[in-house]
Parts: structure tokens; sequence; C-alpha cells
């Protein structure tokens, strides 16, 4: 294994290969921003769909404790990483932290297993806004796209072009300035959120709490179920993160980022799921638009045509987020020798087009022409091995750099870190054994391509080693 980065006065866990003209992203992204981008991710069209399923099937009306309990870990987990990127201002997240705290070869597969969850994310989410565009033509207009451009080959279809579409505008955004990105993502933000003010405005005060009996119809084990499948929405502070080389001040303004975003989703999830259960019953919310479905209950019908289009707009701005976290990702690991230096490539603007480019193709193709099947658990998996492995880092360092400034510190400490751990390790039990399988499987296929080439080609690598 790889000793880990050094860090100094004159080392503030740098990445292994120093920035330079052609490989340095451009510092423009202030609070706001951040916060905007993790609530962005966060509060995407699960929130109008993860709160009805995961109601109906997992937790009954005890969701509301389910996001309270994933939340709470989160916040946990998010304060471990504000240590580690206030300290480490660079892009890469939990994979730039583990290199720096426990060695190249641990980072490497963090860093594999977030490829994964990104990509197969983004391309789940590129065929889910096909699918919610579709209906929205329908129901909006009456157009009905003809299914040979609206599905898969395996789907009985030639090409799901909407998804391809949306995936070429997402790469055109990222691909001009980063600048532009936030101010996108903050408009869509701006507009999804006030949808949901609306939900809860229009829904609260029909709110039954007899519905809300019986609270645990699942049992206790149904909070944690409920949990590990909520656990899906909150991967948009670990964006927050990725952007940490983008940021104006990152010290100061990535600690609030990473936990705001957290607070303020579980805040509207919460919200959200106490409406829902309360004026319908939760067993009526398993379908593909329960908000709609609950708010129907009501006599209120008519924001289902609202709730459609919100949640296009949502799924947008959640897919651009996973687009945005997974070019910085693959930029970093690119600018440590551990993936080609191509993608490290940066354009005048401090963009990293190439990696964007590459990055469109492949999910283009995939969400075009493959059927995504279930994927929150094989996500959610990659997830918290990343979590466990930065709040592990945060002990680390606190022990081989005791005197390294910290410009935010976790508090309560080890006890912090270690609930992190326990608590990402609880909701990990609820995984079947076949996701642990591919998530095994997956790791195996990190580590040939690390020992096959990463090792190699890493700047950290002696240079007789190198290829």
């Amino acid at each position: 294994m790889a000793a880990p980065t050094r860090l100094g006065p004159n080392n503030p866990a740098a990445p292994g290969a120093p920035p330079t003209a052609n490989n340095e992203l451009k510092r423009s992204l202030g609070r706001f921003d951040l916060i905007a981008m993790g609530v962005g991710t966060i509060v995407g069209a699960g929130i109008f769909v993860t709160t009805g399923v995961a109601a109906a099937t997992k937790a009954g009306p005890a969701i509301v404790l389910s996001f309270v309990l994933a939340g709470l870990i989160c916040v946990l987990v998010a304060l471990c990483y504000s240590e580690l990127a206030a300290m480490t201002p660079f892009s890469g997240s939990a994979y730039t932290y583990t290199r720096a705290t426990m060695g190249e070869t641990p980072a490497f597969l963090v860093g594999w297993n977030l490829l994964l969850e990104y990509a197969v994310a983004a391309a789940a989410v590129a065929i889910g806004w096909s699918g919610l565009f579709g209906a929205a033509l329908h129901s909006l207009f009456g157009v009905t796209l003809p299914h040979a451009i609206s599905a898969g080959p395996s789907d009985g279809g030639v090409l799901n072009l909407p998804a391809v579409l949306i995936t070429a505008a997402i790469v055109a955004i990222l691909v001009f300035d980063v600048k532009v990105t936030a101010v996108v993502v903050k408009t869509l933000v701006a507009v999804t959120i006030g949808v949901l003010v609306l939900v809860i405005a229009v829904g609260g005060p029909h709110i039954e709490p007899g519905r809300w009996s019986p609270f645990l119809p699942f049992g206790v084990n149904g909070i944690a179920a409920g949990a590990a499948l909520a656990f899906f929405a909150y991967l948009g502070f670990d964006i927050v993160a990725t952007s940490a080389e983008e940021t104006r001040r990152p010290a100061r303004d990535l600690p609030w980022a990473i936990i705001g975003s957290v607070v303020v989703a579980t805040a509207l999830y919460v919200a959200v799921s106490a409406v829902l259960t309360g004026v319908a019953p939760y067993e009526s919310l398993d379908n593909a638009a329960p908000v709609a479905t609950a708010l129907a209950a009501i006599g209120a019908g008519w924001i289902g045509k609202v709730i459609l289009v919100a949640s296009v707009v949502a799924l947008t701005k959640g897919l651009l987020m996973l687009f945005y976290g997974q070019t910085r990702l693959i930029f970093a690991m690119s600018r440590d020798g551990m993936l080609p230096p191509v993608l490290c490539r940066t354009s005048s603007r401090g963009v990293p087009v190439r990696t964007g480019l590459v990055l469109g193709v492949i999910i283009a193709v995939v969400a075009g022409l493959l059927p995504i099947a279930t994927v929150a658990e094989l996500v959610n998996i990659g997830a918290l091995f990343a979590f466990v492995t930065v709040a592990i880092g945060v002990v680390v360092l606190r022990r081989t750099a005791a005197d390294r400034h910290r410009p935010f510190r976790v508090p309560f400490m080890p006890v912090v870190p270690i609930a992190a751990v326990a608590g990402c390790a609880w909701l990990a039990t609820t995984f079947e054994a076949l996701t642990w399988l591919r998530f095994a499987v997956w790791s195996a296929v990190g580590a040939a391509v690390y020992f096959g080439y990463g090792r190699g080609h890493s700047v950290a690598a002696p240079t007789k080693g190198r290829a």
C-alpha cells in the first residue's frame, strides 16, 4: 500500500500531481452556490417518489423517523467531511481524503466505487427523466412520443432519444463554465422548493392524525429499512465536497454548505412525508406519483400536473449534479495518475471538457440503449463505503497530523466519527446478499485496474515503475 500523502505547512494534502495551468480548476463558487448544489442533488425527484414508496413498503407513517435517522447519520458523516474538506480544498472528495489519510490503494477503491455510484445513478436518472418528460408532454399537451424513440431495444424501442438529448444538454452546460452550472442549479432548486412549499401548504390543513396510527406497522426495523432506502437521496453533500477546488473560500464555506444542505434537505423530506402519510393511507402511496396520489385524495388533483413538471425539473438538476460530481472525481483521479492523464486537461475556463464529453458519450449510450433496473441499493453501498472511510480518516489524521491547522474541527471526538461508522454499518445490514456480491465483484475489478494501470502510472510511483 502506498503511504498516505504527508501533510505539512507546505503540503496541505494536495493532490499527487500539483495543479498546473492546464489541469487546474477555477475557483468561482460561493457558499450559497454550494448549498444550492447540495440541496439540488439531495432534493431531487426522489422526494416526489421515494417518500411515498418508502412509506408504503418499508416504514409506514414512521417514514418521518426514517428520514430523521438518515439525516442524522448523514450529519455525522458531513461533520467528518467538513473537517477534511476545509483542510484539503481539492477535487475528489472521499477519494482525495482517503489518499491523504490512508494511502493510495484504499483511495483508489473508494474512488472506483464512487465512479460506479455516480455512473449508475446518472444513467438511471436519465432514463427516469425520459419517462417523466414523456408523461408531462402527454398530460399537458396531449402529445405521445413514439415508442421507437422513447425506449431502448430491450424495451421494444430503438433508441431512448429523450435520455440521449438530456444527457447532451447536461454536458453542454457542464463544459461551458462552472458559474453557468451554479446559476442553472440555483434556478432549478428555487422552482423545486417552491413546489414543495406548495405541497406542504395545500396538504397541511388536511392532515388527519388518525392516519398516523398504527405509526409503526413494519416495526422498529422498518425505520432502519426506510432510512436505508432514503439514503439514496443523500448523496448530494459528497458532490459539494467534490467542488472544493472550485470554491473561493473553501475553509469557511465548505463546512457550512456540506452540513447546511443535509439539514435543509432533511427538513423538506420530513415535512413532505408527514403530509403524505397524514392526508392519505400510507398503503396507497406505493406508485410512481405518490405526491399526486395523496393530494388527489383531498380534492387537489390539479396539482398533479404541477408535480409532474416539478419532477422533470428535479431530475434535470439531479442529473446535472451527478455529472458534475463524476467529472470532478475523474479529474482528480486522472491528475494523480490513477486514470489516463488526458482526462485531467482543463480548458481556458478551468473546466475538464474532455472528461465531460467522454462521460456524456458513455452515459448517453447506456441510457439510450439499455434498461436500468433497481439500482438504489448498489448506489447506496458504494456511498456507505466512502462515508465509512472518510469517518475513519478523520480519526487517523488526528493521530498522524495532530498539529495540522484545522479551519473546522469535528466536535466530540472520537464519538462523532465512531457514531457515523456505526450508523452506516447499521444501514448496510439491510442490503441483500446480491448487493454485497455485486459490490465485491466491482471492487475486485477496481483492484485489477489499480494494480494493472494505476499503481504503475501514479504520480507517487517510482520513476522506474511508470509507463
